[in-house]
């Protein structure tokens, strides 16, 4: 009988569309030649349905807790379904544990949910999913409800707007725990719900006597409904999230209502055209009286022909209902109808204040104490990703034509012990495919634009400026008739003069373009004060304007392992690429993949990312219903665990599949070996250890081989193994120091099963000349404890070595490159930064040892050797 796994069922489907039979056909792995994407679907490792989700939600906020047990959120699911999976909520499966030794092991793969029962409920591989709290749950005595934001009297919005705020509570996503005694048996757990105003719900989980998670709903309370979070403005849409390396949650509001210009226009080309007619995004018309009413509005106003949605229109739909949360009377609301009557309270919300990242800090106190984290930008975040240096942070924007940025902290954020003060440098990823094959086979190059630097502080009082905003002033400021004599014909004046000429209570366009144009002359740090508020209010027009990648679509999960260190992943789920991503503009032209792509990049000195690769690629609704039942599709939130697997969660919808549920994956990539990059200086030494990253079966031994590409820029010089492995043979290095192989086997079994990043042995490199050179792996024989072979993916690694000493090194000690940028900002060889330097590189600025090493020195990066490198040197001290 023969066993339809994946790989054999995408590789059989394969064989069929190539008309050769299955015996024989290549596996998933060995990316098929044709679908309807090329190469596509395609799998770099192993996939695994472990539940799917009830009919009509989406799977969200997954969180494994320590002991190995799941929770995830169910998000929005179908009234139809039978009690209790007709109500969203939170809930855990019992029974079950996640062994943490990189195998999907501990389950058989579930079938696929094939009767009207089976579809309408949570199903599991193992175990029994469980609800713990669900959409209007009294919590906190009564006196709540889960999910609900309420007004400043205690007022649910639900009750307040009555039938036309449906859904609320249902729509949980982010689950985070935060324990509270050592045994990790009792804490809170912080539940994000996507609502306008954003909802953030703490409940009180422990075990009880039988080990099964309980929740304690009376003691469990809305974060959002707090006078802390008022004070911050409240939130928005609270999606995704993450749990610091601190132990806080951080909430990702995604924010879609924040453009101000539609697809891949710029503000630059509305000042340029001198209207924003057809470009202008939602966010122009924030505090428009009854803002979905603009649709029709400009219809009216410029004829169908030339009139157009602006985008990210539906998600302001909630605006005033955030105005009543923060205090606002609904003077708007007559006869359980809106109207554009307008709100004139200045507790009216500021569109700068969302679509950030909220750190939810002191999370254990009796009421913990939000912190908006303005200096990460603006956007409809999906989730950030903290990384262990507490510096670095990732950020997805969530939706079509968005962009993918980082932030770095200028010093470990809980050492700031007022979050205010946080500061560090925004940067907005700008992406280039290599080469031009099939989604497959084709990485993106990843460059990070600096967009500026500031602190929380900072932008909290340039945010300020624009607090007393409200719908009155949208009338008074873009209108000449007095809308208290003629409120209609005032609204419509106010509607096409913002849509020609942009609205002036908030950033305009020119300050944009100024920006833009102070950025190219001067660079980030070199704008005016008043402008350097730009890339942090209007974070993606920013980015277009200096050419980041603004087109991706719908980036959602990004994550990596809790303990992540350079040489390990983080992976970035792209729900569906399409969109811009696909089309004839822009930086990325790919061939479509409707169901989406999961990426990894390899993390790098400082934690930086310079190249995704594609692992999981979906099918599109062309293929066969076969291949679609046992695909990812249209991946939403993204962890990894401890050790090393991945689950995806699906957002997927009615996709052609035989079963309409959306489903949790869990994704087992292969076994890696690599060997680590490496800077020397030149004639100096340094050292790249060579590292299995899983073996979940254990290690009995291998052979391999290790080679530099080019030995006049590094040779090889030593070597030596990991002190577990007993028997050993060489290191046998080449007489020119380009190779050396490594025999070895672990007879006492000191590298157990599941055992992760294993240092199989360290190799010392040379220095011989300036340039770089790749390190590469050969595995001839690699295999576990039980016999079978490992069959590893060998990823190497890049010598970079340095410049000989130029005229002012001190000791003739060569330059150094002190934070691992690829300029060598030591340039005397003293080991630190200093006057010395700037004096050094200005005396032989036109020394060979100099002109012939434009990119150790080329400090400006404009693609020579000026007096300007000596200036940005000097800056740097």
């Amino acid at each position: 009988m023969v066993e339809f796994t994946r790989r054999t069922l995408i590789a059989s489907s394969a064989a069929a569309a190539m008309g050769i039979g299955a015996v024989g056909a290549a596996s998933a792995n060995d990316r098929p030649d044709e679908h309807d994407t090329p190469a596509a679907p395609y799998i770099e490792g192993s996939i695994d349905r472990l539940s799917t989700t009830a009919f009509g939600a989406e799977v969200t906020g997954p969180f494994v807790f320590e002991t190995g047990e799941l929770l995830y959120s169910l998000q929005g699911p179908s009234d139809d379904n039978p009690e209790p999976f007709n109500e969203g909520g939170v809930g855990v499966i019992d029974d079950f544990q996640f062994t943490f030794n990189g195998k999907n092991d501990e389950f058989d793969e579930l079938e696929p949910p094939r009767t009207n029962a089976e579809q309408g409920e949570v199903q599991s591989a193992v175990g029994q999913y469980r609800l713990l709290v669900q959409t209007g749950d009294e919590i906190n005595g009564g006196t709540e409800r889960f999910g609900h934001p309420q007004t400043p009297a205690g007022e649910d919005l639900a009750d307040v707007v009555e039938e036309r705020y449906e859904g609320v509570g249902d729509q949980a996503d982010m689950n985070f725990f935060v324990p509270t005694n050592d045994e990790g048996t009792e804490g809170y757990l912080f539940t994000n719900n996507e609502t306008r105003p954003g909802a953030i719900s703490r409940t009180p989980l422990s075990r009880d006597e039988d080990g099964y998670w309980q929740a304690d709903l009376e003691n469990a309370m809305e974060l959002e409904n707090t006078a802390a979070f008022r004070e911050i403005g409240g939130t928005k849409v609270n999606c995704y999230g993450d749990l610091s390396p601190w132990d806080t949650p951080l909430s990702a509001e995604e924010e879609y209502g924040h453009p101000r210009v539609g697809g891949l226009a710029t503000v630059s080309d509305i000042v340029e055209r001198g209207s924003g007619v057809g470009l202008r995004g939602s966010s122009e018309f924030w505090n428009r009286p009854n803002i979905l009413g603009i649709e029709h509005a400009l219809a009216e106003i410029f004829g169908e022909a030339d009139s157009w949605y602006p985008m990210g229109l539906s998600n302001n739909r909630g605006t005033e209902k955030m105005a009543y949360h923060l205090g606002a009377e609904p003077v708007d609301i007559a006869d359980g109808e809106d109207t554009p009557q307008p709100i004139a309270d200045e507790a009216f919300p500021n569109r700068y204040r969302y679509g950030k990242i909220v750190e939810i800090t002191e999370p254990t106190a009796d009421e913990p104490v939000p912190v908006k984290h303005h200096v990460f930008g603006r956007a409809a975040w999906e989730c950030p990703e903290v990384l262990p240096d507490e510096r670095t942070v990732y950020l997805a924007s969530d939706g079509g034509a968005k962009g993918i940025y980082k932030f770095v902290a200028e010093e470990p954020i809980p050492s700031y012990d007022d979050r205010t003060d946080v500061r560090g440098t925004l940067y907005a990823m700008k992406a280039s495919e290599v080469g031009e094959g099939p989604v497959a086979e084709t990485d993106l190059k990843v460059e990070w634009v600096p967009l500026g630097t500031a602190s929380n502080a900072e932008v909290e009082s340039w945010i300020a400026d624009y607090d007393d905003v409200t719908q009155v002033d949208y009338l008074e400021t873009h209108a000449e008739t007095d809308w208290k004599d003629d409120l209609d014909r005032a609204l419509r004046e106010a509607d096409e003069e913002v849509a020609i000429n942009g609205n002036r209570d908030y950033v305009t366009d020119e300050e944009v373009v100024e920006w833009a144009a102070q950025y190219e002359e001067r660079g980030p740090a070199g704008v005016d004060e008043d402008l350097r508020r730009i890339p942090f209010l209007e974070t993606r027009a920013a980015a277009k304007e200096v050419g980041a990648s603004v087109e991706f679509n719908k980036a959602e999960g990004i994550d990596a392992r809790d303990d992540a260190e350079p040489g390990d992943f983080i992976y970035f789920g792209i729900s569906a690429l399409g969109g811009y991503m696909t089309d004839d503009e822009g930086d990325l032209q790919f061939d479509r993949v409707d169901t989406g792509v999961v990426y990894r990049a390899e993390l790098e000195s400082g934690y930086d990312v310079s190249r995704l690769e594609p692992v999981v690629v979906g099918p599109n609704d062309g293929d066969p219903e076969s291949i679609l039942d046992e695909s990812l599709i249209n991946v939403d939130n993204v962890m990894v665990m401890d050790d090393g697997r991945v689950l995806l969660c699906e957002d997927k919808g009615s996709f052609g599949r035989s079963y309409p549920n959306d489903a949790l994956w869990v994704y087992e990539p292969p076994t890696s070996l690599h060997v680590d990059s490496v800077a020397v200086s030149h004639g100096g030494t340094g050292t790249a250890d060579l590292t299995l990253s899983s073996v979940p079966d254990g290690l009995a031994g291998g052979r391999v081989t290790v080679s530099v590409e080019h030995a006049d820029v590094a040779a090889i010089t030593d070597a030596s193994y990991h002190d577990a492995l007993e028997l050993t043979a060489g290191p046998t290095i080449a007489d020119d120091g380009s190779t050396v192989e490594f025999r070895f086997a672990d007879l006492d079994a000191e590298i157990e099963p599941g055992a992760m990043d294993v240092r199989l042995a360290s190799i010392e490199l040379e220095g011989t000349g300036t340039g770089t050179t790749d390190i590469t792996v050969d595995v001839h024989a690699l295999d576990a404890d039980d016999g079978t072979a490992i069959e590893p993916q060998a990823r190497p690694g890049v010598v970079v070595t340095g410049p000989p000493p130029i005229g002012g090194g001190s000791g003739g000690r060569a330059p150094t490159d002190l934070d691992g940028d690829g300029k060598f900002e030591d340039v005397n060889g003293n080991g630190r930064l200093d006057y010395d330097d700037v004096v050094a590189l200005f005396d032989s600025i036109e020394d060979e040892s100099v002109m012939l090493n434009v990119d150790a020195f080329d400090f400006n990066e404009n693609g020579r050797i000026d007096y300007d490198d000596v200036t940005v040197l000097y800056d740097e001290i």
